[in-house]
């Protein structure tokens, strides 16, 4: 049986480093990813015999492609489908890691939120309810500290969980305002026809809506891989001209 995919995101500082270098240890090896000057990381590690590889993307605060780092994590959590993402937040500074939580919760239901620096939230007084962030979220979320291994078991039984199909999460949409939902509901059907079930709809209307230029490159390169029809490979450019 292959390794179970487990793709590491978080912002910048959240110890998202440090929970890599704690589960991989000396298992892992670096490099750049594919016509990116953008550094690569992948460990393995097992957990109650089960075998996983992690790899960890670049620290961003968002995936919307103003970055080579951000495009980076970006494609490779829509392209690959890693069997679980594990989003690292900062405890100390929620609010503002989560905008980051949020956006991979659009683009894969397989997550588990992954709260780090517990101990530091405890010194400042801070009081994290991982159960209610749990059911706001639709997700698993663990607190931890990466740097002590607290939390470090419950974490990889949940990411185990998710990855076996044991634990399936339902993700809570976001909805928006009724102009933009109604421009979602008129590309979707659009999106299914062209791309199949292969890629969220939903999270593709929103990109296309926000004319992400970077990420309509990448979904034509993707279906030259495949034997598409012209006309199926021009709607990803054009398709949101409908809905202009």
């Amino acid at each position: 049986m292959r390794p179970y995919a487990v793709a590491l995101a978080g912002n910048p500082n959240t110890g998202k480093s440090t929970l890599f270098n704690t589960l991989t240890g000396l298992r892992q090896h670096t490099g750049n990813w594919a016509g990116k000057t953008v550094v690569s990381a992948e460990g393995e590690f097992v957990h109650k015999d089960i075998s996983f590889r992690m790899i960890d993307l670049p620290g961003t605060y968002s995936l919307y492609s103003n970055s080579a780092d951000e495009e980076v994590a970006r494609d490779y959590i829509i392209f690959e489908q890693p069997d679980v993402t594990i989003v690292v937040l900062d405890a100390t500074s929620l609010e503002r890691n989560l905008n980051l939580a949020l956006q991979v919760l659009e683009m894969t239901s397989r997550v588990v939120v992954c709260i780090n620096l517990i101990d530091e939230a405890k010194k400042l007084g801070i009081r994290v309810d991982t159960d209610q962030i749990a059911s706001q979220l639709g997700v698993p979320v663990v607190a931890v500290s990466a740097r002590n291994k607290t939390g470090i078991d419950t974490l990889l039984d949940r990411v185990a969980e998710v990855a076996s199909g044991q634990n399936v999460p339902r993700p809570v949409p976001i909805t928006y305002n009724n102009d933009i939902e109604s421009k979602i509901a008129q590309l979707e059907p659009m999106i299914r026809q062209t791309l199949g079930d292969r890629f969220p709809a939903r999270w593709v209307a929103l990109r296309l809506l926000d004319e992400d230029e970077s990420l309509i490159s990448s979904l034509r390169a993707k279906l030259q891989e495949q034997p598409v029809m012209e006309q199926q490979k021009e709607e990803i450019s054009y398709g949101r001209t409908a809905c202009h």
